[in-house]
């Protein structure tokens, strides 16, 4: 009876690591308990089997892939574990102790199957979500969104899948798809996904994709993976969207290589005029994508106050044509929105406020739902001591997505502005 009654509490002992979570919905805050700096969301879908995807967002938001793709957290099992500290402008240093903490909180509280963890991540959370794999084994496959693995990483024999998510008219599209191209040279099993989009999260339609690809990976297809993918192509092919026709295929092709079916609309495809037509075109296209960013370098110092208000203007119109161009033009859009951020960075950090103020405005009109310009704006709107525009920017800062109050906090800029208060929760 003793013997029984020791062996009893061992168990409970062994199993009482875990909490008792609500499921089914999202969780904004969870505190790491060996260190409270660190905080992450979650959400545990009402069925699963401890499956986990850790989630990085560029700015911290983990909530947000959270409640994008709860539905599909549902849909498929996955624990969803979203970091509210991996962010932009962390060093890798930093990084490495994020996920420690991460993986050491969820491990004890939550029951995770080890043999399925997977990371994903958007932007800057991308390279998070890669460097993770990277240097920790054990994660089974990584889903990228709109970047990469961290820069300077070469393609090689990777001990995870790979799958890219990126929108057509994305900045860091054609560096996706060329990396993509290189791991066709290795034995890593990897996957493109694309979608009519910027930079940005993917819709859920898109992620929904590369969700059911982990299981057509891990052998456990979901019924409808395959007849999916054929009335995706197949509707491309009527749209006489030959390349994304093309690219249906090749993606059923890189989770089950041995189809004949779509070997064969693959060929067929691929000998059709319209298809060689429109793959003329798209080569043009990225062409005349690559030299008009030299241009745009070139004239970055420009003294023509009117050059980049009537260039940002024509690519806003241009990103509306639903072609080949469209998509260029979009991609130009984030292109010189991330120029603007980095020249606007530079002379802000070198106090040259007047050229800053110059950037920082073009920044806004380039990419007017960047919370990112807006925060720009306040800054330099507090250094010249105007707290009412300053409060304006901060409000449109945090109508465009902006909620690092840890941030907002240690600015010193807004330390003796109190009608900030409050601005930022």
């Amino acid at each position: 009876m003793r013997c029984f009654l020791l062996l009893f509490i061992l168990q409970a002992t062994a199993c009482s690591h875990t909490e008792s979570f609500p499921t089914g919905k999202v969780i904004d805050t969870v505190v790491c308990k060996a260190n409270p700096s660190q905080t992450y969301a979650l959400y545990i879908p009402p069925d699963h089997k401890g499956a986990v995807m850790y989630c990085f967002d560029a700015h911290g938001a983990g909530v947000l892939p959270l409640n994008n793709y709860k539905a599909l957290a549902d849909k498929y099992g996955y624990i969803l574990v979203g970091s509210n500290n991996s962010k932009n402008g962390n060093d890798w240093s930093t990084t490495e102790n994020i996920w420690q903490a991460l993986e050491k909180d969820t491990r004890a509280r939550l029951e995770i199957d080890t043999n399925h963890v997977y990371t994903l991540g958007f932007s800057g959370g991308a390279k998070v979500a890669g460097y993770v794999a990277l240097n920790h084994p054990g994660i089974k496959s990584v889903i990228v969104n709109g970047a990469g693995l961290p820069d300077g990483t070469p393609p090689g024999d990777f001990p995870f899948t790979y799958t890219t998510v990126a929108g057509e008219g994305d900045l860091n599209l054609t560096d996706l798809l060329g990396y993509h191209m290189a791991l066709n040279k290795t034995n890593t099993k990897h996957h493109l996904i694309t979608y009519n989009g910027k930079h940005e999260w993917a819709p859920a339609t898109s992620m929904d994709v590369a969700f059911a690809g982990i299981k057509a990976d891990e052998g456990a297809a979901p019924p409808d993976f395959m007849a999916k993918t054929r009335t995706r192509m197949e509707m491309a092919v009527q749209s006489n969207q030959f390349l994304k026709a093309e690219t249906e295929c090749r993606l059923l092709l890189s989770y089950m290589p041995n189809d004949n079916f779509f070997k064969n609309q693959l060929d067929i495809i691929l000998s059709n005029p319209a298809y060689k037509t429109q793959s003329q075109e798209q080569m043009a296209v990225l062409i005349k994508e690559q030299n008009t960013k030299e241009s745009y370098n070139a004239n970055l110092g420009t003294q023509d106050t009117a050059y980049w208000p009537k260039t940002i203007s024509s690519l806003n119109a241009g990103a509306q044509l639903p072609s080949f161009e469209g998509a260029m033009n979009q991609r130009l859009l984030a292109y010189l929105s991330l120029m603007f951020y980095s020249v606007s960075n530079h002379y802000m950090a070198s106090h040259t406020d007047g050229v800053a103020r110059h950037f920082v405005d073009l920044y806004e009109l380039a990419d007017p739902t960047n919370s990112e310009a807006y925060y720009f704006s306040a800054i330099l709107y507090a250094r010249a001591g105007d707290a009412d525009h300053a409060a304006t920017a901060l409000k449109n800062a945090v109508k465009n997505g902006f909620k690092d109050k840890g941030r907002f906090e240690q600015q010193p800029e807004f330390a003796t502005m109190k009608n900030l208060s409050g601005i930022v929760k």
